[in-house]
């Protein structure tokens, strides 16, 4: 057992709370929903960046590199300023939605290096610019571009250029869960001197403005008889810590409160507000300071002159031991033993046999996972009242308001911290897979946070993501939580069945949700409105249509086939040591077949599902007058089916004789349910096959999946055919064209914001299951069932090569190739050639259906973090 491992093992028996501590700040807290008291719920406009370094947040903290406790009582993150910016740099910018030609986007160069599931070692880059910040030349580039143009990115502007920024590496060592060493190194990458002031920051997260009967913490100089040089914090309730500083530097005090007098232009309730540090350093205003130097926020400023190719490194100490004479004796072992600490548990993940470059880009993935953990707090019905001390909010429009019940208060696996900096429910559930791998307990917990009732509707409905709770996303919940139980089991030899029972019994009441609001006949096909992706169709599914009628989903009812499978599954697991289980995993078989029936069945006069001419799955529109219609794009909607695929090894059947009884009943005595689904008979193995697709209609799929002019790129499937380039589908309605054509990078159209496009792309959570189910059907099918891949290739794989081959494709996006570039990155410069920049891998929401590079998010946005998962799952790749 490594050293890590041994932690996470205090951890789970409360011997050692070493997840205390985190990176649980945000990167973006102004612009979200919480902090959000607009009429009408223009989050973007009621609390822009230009707000955030003088308002007070109500519900979170942001910064750069920064950390916090698990409740953010006390926060601490690194400020900025080369001398030309107009404010200082204390946490990153980016555009609104209104502002980013393709919706929100940040507009900064950051990059997580390393993180352990402890947080015993961490290590963050930031590139900072020596010129001025051209916040003002990014807002108006972006703004005069349209839907057909780029996105204007910080590296366009010319900022980087000459090398003229300065490398900003902050790394964390934990000497105990409480103690922990700061590690800031600086690095001018210019050829000349410059000056960078570092203000590393430790402030209180502002409670005593909103609740009555707060007590307010406070920070102070820790007193002078002791001879570290320090900063004191005492809070109600965390304690007293201490920020030791091993260099000499002048210690700036404020109070982290609204300056009502600037934004507002009324009474400030304090002489010191939240930017007085900005307005002493930027504007030379000597008052803007407390100088008893108490206050609630407090900064350590260095002004460091380093010269060209030069680095300073500055240390600090947060501590819960106070008056320590000599806190950085030990200092260089700490950090030296928690970074081969680290070394040593990733090389029980990573697969012995790759290459340097595969594990540098599975650790930064895993770095992006761990660094994206986020304290997320919004209680609503506390967020609809308003608080105690501030005027009623004047809503016209109460965003979230059948959510009441909602109360938040933990660290959870956020999207990305600054595009999403709130939990998205069907993300949160591809995050865990990656996350089990390492730190199994904290996936499992994200499970469980998910479907706890303070999380769930009382109906059953799972909040999908802040700005409306009440949108339906793709119910994975019971596929990611079958896997998470596998996947310790596995790697830990634990079989954790209480957590297994306890998610599955409020599964059960997601599930009836389901089947209740979202199957409008009864007829088990099912229309699920949003579903998570986007502009796919030809119509927004969670609008009203513009036919009137409603859409039955071919991938919303593929959903929930895949539900029921991974709910058979669950309770198969369970009846081993709890036999009335067995029951409902009969009630799930049969739901399953129910549904399986309405998606194939071909005898009736109405449209399926299924359009035989075309050998494809499609979405079927009901007009109010009665007539249906294939509606004919050739999308990931279609694919989706593959997913309803479960194998049952005969010893499982044979272990449940009332299960295998009533199994064996339906496959005798009902064979309308049985036809044009999957095979129930025994495959290679002896084992049984559940799935939507057949045998037939696999082959016919996949002759279409994997042929490169329509879904197959050399970087995985793409989200719609290529078949649409030339051949766009268009519907007319009233006179207006509604359009599908392929569209392989950024959205053209503003449907739902314009920067989440499913029309070509590649995606990761739906690639990734894909290569999960083809290995299902491998497994009963075996090696004599072979397709041809690539299509028209005349080269015959088994369905395991297949999903090899995709594997591969969709590693290669970041992996460099034989001319040492990452198709990740595109045409920019910097991160193919330069030194500094071509080891730094960023992980984007999506990517370029022909060519591979980047799109969208680009922090980590969690479901890209599977690349660390595939790469754990293939070692047999890089022998």
């Amino acid at each position: 057992m490594t050293a890590e491992e041994k932690r996470l093992q205090e951890n789970r028996t409360r011997q050692a709370y070493w997840r205390r501590w985190g990176p649980y700040l945000s990167e973006r807290q102004w612009g979200t929903v919480r902090e959000d008291y607009s009429p009408y719920g223009t989050a973007w406009d009621y609390f822009p960046h230009e707000h955030a370094r003088s308002r007070a947040y109500r519900w979170g903290e942001d910064g750069i590199a920064g950390i916090s406790d698990n409740h953010q009582r006390l926060c601490f993150a690194i400020a900025l300023w080369n001398g030309e910016d107009p404010i200082l740099k204390e946490r990153l910018f980016g555009l609104s939605g209104p502002e980013g030609n393709h919706g929100e986007d940040v507009k900064e160069c950051y990059f997580y290096l390393d993180n352990t599931p402890s947080h015993a070692y961490m290590k963050y880059l930031y590139k900072y610019p020596q010129a001025a910040f051209p916040y003002s030349q990014l807002v108006a580039e972006n703004q005069h571009r349209g839907y057909a143009d780029p996105e204007y990115e910080l590296l366009d502007t010319g900022v980087f250029e000459g090398n003229r920024y300065f490398d900003v590496f902050v790394e964390y060592a934990k000497n105990s869960p409480e103690d922990i060493y700061i590690q800031i190194t600086i690095i001018n990458r210019s050829s000349e001197e410059k000056t960078l002031h570092l203000l590393p920051t430790l402030w209180f997260r502002n409670t005593w403005s909103w609740e009555e009967g707060q007590e307010k913490p406070f920070l102070q100089v820790m007193q002078p008889d002791v001879l570290a040089c320090a900063i004191e914090a005492n809070h109600p309730t965390l304690g007293s810590r201490w920020l030791y500083l091993q260099d000499s530097c002048k210690l700036l005090f404020t109070e982290n409160e609204t300056n009502q007098q600037k934004l507002f232009g009324v009474n400030n309730n304090s002489a010191y507000v939240k930017d007085g540090i900005n307005d002493y350093i930027v504007d030379g205003n000597q008052e803007a300071v407390n100088p008893q130097q108490v206050g609630t926020k407090a900064a350590c400023h260095y002004s460091l002159s380093i010269g060209g190719g030069q680095e300073k490194v500055v240390r600090l100490r947060l501590s819960d031991m106070g008056k320590l004479t000599q806190p950085f004796a030990d200092f260089d072992s700490i950090l030296q033993t928690r970074k081969q600490e680290a070394d040593e548990f990733y090389q029980r993940i990573t697969p012995t046999s790759t290459s340097a470059d595969v594990q540098n880009v599975q650790r930064q993935a895993f770095a992006g996972m761990l660094w994206t953990k986020q304290f997320y707090h919004y209680v609503v019905e506390d967020w609809l009242k308003g608080d105690p001390k501030q005027p009623p909010p004047q809503r016209k429009y109460a965003r979230n308001a059948d959510w009441t019940h909602l109360f938040n208060d933990d660290i959870l696996s956020m999207p990305d911290k600054w595009e999403f900096p709130w939990f998205a429910a069907w993300d949160l559930a591809f995050h865990t897979i990656p996350l089990a791998t390492i730190d199994p307990d904290f996936a499992k917990r994200q499970l469980d946070r998910l479907t706890r009732e303070w999380y769930m509707h009382p109906n059953g409905q799972i909040p999908a993501y802040e700005w409306h709770f009440s949108d339906v996303n793709p119910p994975v919940e019971a596929w990611a939580t079958w896997r998470v139980y596998q996947i310790e089991k596995q790697m830990y030899d634990r079989a954790d069945t209480d957590f297994l029972e306890r998610v599955f019994q409020k599964l059960l009441l997601n599930f009836t949700w389901w089947v209740n609001r979202k199957d409008m006949d009864g007829n088990n096909v099912f229309q699920g409105g949003f579903l998570g992706l986007d502009n796919i169709g030809i119509f927004d599914r969670s609008a009203k249509l513009p036919t009137g009628g409603y859409i039955e989903q071919s991938d919303g009812t593929s959903w929930m086939a895949m539900y029921c499978l991974s709910m058979l599954a669950i309770a198969l697991e369970l009846a081993k040591d709890n036999p009335p289980y067995e029951d409902i995993a009969s009630k799930f078989f049969e739901h399953f077949l129910h549904i399986a029936d309405a998606t194939n069945h071909i005898g009736n006069t109405q449209l399926n599902l299924w359009d035989e001419a075309d050998s494809f799955y499609y979405d079927v529109l009901h007009f109010p007058h009665g007539d249906r219609l294939h509606l004919k794009v050739r999308s990931m909607v279609g694919l989706i089916p593959l997913f309803a695929v479960e194998t049952l090894e005969a010893e499982i059947v044979d272990a449940f004789p009332g299960f295998k009884k009533r199994f064996e009943w339906f496959v005798n005595n009902r064979p309308h349910l049985t036809r044009n689904i999957a095979c129930m008979e025994n495959g290679t193995g002896e084992c049984r096959l559940l799935a939507l697709v057949n045998p037939q209609k696999l082959r016919k799929i996949l002759h279409k999946m994997l042929d490169e002019t329509e879904f197959l790129s050399s970087y995985g499937i793409r989200s719609v055919s290529k078949f649409h380039e030339a051949n766009p589908y268009t519907f007319t309605v009233d006179g207006y064209q509604h359009r599908v054509q392929y569209e392989p990078a950024e959205s053209t159209t503003g449907m739902f914001g314009g920067n989440s496009n499913w029309r070509g792309p590649i995606w990761f959570p739906v690639n990734y299951l894909i290569i999960e189910s083809l290995q299902k059907f491998h497994r009963y099918l075996g090696d004599d069932f072979k397709v041809e891949c690539p299509t028209g290739s005349g080269q015959q794989m088994t369905l395991a090569e297949v999903a090899t081959e995709l594997s591969q494709r969709l590693m290669q996006l970041f992996l460099q190739n034989l001319q040492g570039q990452r198709p990740i990155h595109g045409k920019v410069q910097q991160f193919q050639h330069d030194p500094h920049w071509r080891e730094l891998i960023l992980f984007y929401e999506h990517f370029h259906g022909d060519n591979g590079s980047g799109l969208g998010a680009n922090h980590q946005t969690g479901w890209t973090g599977l690349i660390a998962q595939l790469i754990h799952d293939s070692e047999k790749f890089y022998k």
